[in-house]
């Protein structure tokens, strides 16, 4: 298991140096780092935005339910200031990475997969083209440049998908939720949570495209490797999660 472990880790690494060089025509690379910012970043707006709003409205309730069990009272504007900061430094970077893992990993593992299993990517390399740059490079950037932004929104409609729970509940006030809201929170939070989506972005753009890249013979090892692609990618998130926090956090 280990060996096969590290044997994987050492093809990934060879596969990144392959893929991390100046590409050879830059009109073409942009042509398709447009392209995959539309596939994988605009097509995903409509799931991060439902998903944030319902996570947003969950964490204020929890939020709101934790404070009403005290032992002692806690003003009902830390609500939103809660609800703020747990989306910030976790929900939205985390959920909605893992969520875009399954997402965005899925396609990008099963398109390379179909291009290795009917030959295109063999013939790429025929004609001189670095396949691996040629392919992964332009998902790499539009991950890592798109990912960003989509956190920012998830994290905007998730507060506000708490603010909603309230008038809907009535549990706090919309005064209540405004203050908390604009409670002071250190800058870093911000700056944390962004690094964390980039981390996450890279991994979501690599691993899968590395199980693609690799995978043999027919239809049916490529819904495999997409699997594993999916799998793989969300426990190196929840690892990559860990460290990061113990290292910036801690």
């Amino acid at each position: 298991m280990f060996r096969r472990l590290f044997k994987a880790i050492g093809e990934y690494v060879l596969l990144l140096g392959k893929v991390i060089s100046k590409p050879q025509k830059m009109q073409v690379f942009m042509k398709l780092l447009m392209r995959e910012i539309y596939d994988l970043g605009v097509n995903s707006f409509g799931l991060v935005l439902f998903t944030s709003f319902f996570v947003g409205a969950v964490v204020a309730i929890q939020m709101f339910n934790n404070f009403s069990a005290s032992s002692f009272p806690i003003p009902l504007s830390f609500i939103g200031y809660a609800t703020k900061v747990v989306l910030i430094l976790e929900f939205s970077p985390t959920i909605i990475s893992v969520i875009l893992a399954g997402k965005v990993g899925s396609y990008i593992a099963s398109s390379i997969g179909t291009m290795r299993v009917t030959e295109q990517i063999d013939a790429l390399d025929i004609m001189g083209v670095n396949s691996p740059n040629f392919l992964i490079l332009p998902k790499i950037f539009a991950s890592v440049i798109f990912n960003p932004l989509l956190i920012a929104i998830s994290i905007a409609v998730g507060i506000w998908g708490g603010h909603i729970a309230g008038i809907v509940t009535k549990n706090w006030t919309e005064a209540d939720y405004i203050t908390g809201i604009q409670m002071y929170m250190p800058s870093f939070f911000i700056w944390y949570a962004f690094l964390k989506t980039a981390v996450f972005a890279f991994l979501i753009a690599t691993i899968p495209a590395y199980f693609g890249y690799n995978v043999k013979g027919g239809s049916l090892e490529v819904g495999r490797a997409s699997t594993q692609a999916v799998v793989w990618t969300i426990v190196s998130i929840i690892i990559c999660d860990l460290l990061l926090t113990q290292m910036l956090l801690s």
